[in-house]
């Protein structure tokens, strides 16, 4: 197996997290180039990277979670590898199997690992499959709004809507009354799309 050298990263977020990934990149002699949105243009992250490359229109759906703009991104600032930060495309499968079928490294677990706990539905089928226990809940493939709400109603109150893919708390929403189940619901799966790309709750 060969080795590659790591002397460039991109850096695939925005805010804070891009902030601390660069600062620690420079703290390793790590040469670092950043993405941004529209929105993001004069943001602090873009200023401390050593390079820069705009992804477009402000909407996260139309800049950092488009995989090939990133992938692309890599390839034309000369980074070997991309940092993926938390949240966006952290959790996201294919980003790192795209990621490494282009030649660059991916610095964060295997696709195999992602596949299985970038989904929160996968992750926890998993822990139940392992013996581990778990709070009882739904976790389905079928995310049809009437599924989602008889499986509520079999739980009962006090529940937590929370988006299977992505972190951060985002898609996430909690339900005292079922009454108050499908606005929540759809504010849960419109977050988790934004965020993720990916409306799929437990």
């Amino acid at each position: 197996m060969t080795i590659k050298t790591i002397d460039r990263v991109l850096v695939a977020n925005r805010g804070e997290i891009a902030v601390r990934l660069i600062r620690a990149c420079h703290k390793l002699d790590l040469e670092t180039v950043a993405v941004y949105s529209e929105a993001d243009k004069d943001a602090l992250f873009v200023f401390e990277a050593g390079k820069a490359v705009p992804l477009g229109a402000p909407e996260a759906s139309e800049s950092y979670l488009v995989q090939d703009k990133i992938i692309d991104a890599a390839l034309k600032s000369g980074a070997q590898a991309i940092h993926p930060g938390y949240g966006f495309l952290a959790e996201n499968a294919a980003f790192a199997a795209a990621v490494e079928k282009a030649g660059l490294i991916f610095i964060g677990p295997s696709a195999s690992v992602i596949d299985v706990m970038g989904s929160k539905i996968e992750a926890k089928a998993a822990a139940i499959e392992a013996g581990v226990p778990v709070v009882p809940g739904y976790q389905g493939k079928d995310q049809s709004e009437a599924a989602l709400e008889k499986a509520a109603h079999g739980i009962g109150v006090p529940l937590l809507i929370k988006a299977s893919a992505g972190g951060g708390g985002r898609g996430m929403r909690f339900v005292e009354e079922l009454d108050d189940f499908s606005e929540q619901l759809a504010l849960a799966q419109q977050e988790a799309k934004s965020a993720f790309g990916d409306p799929a709750v437990l």
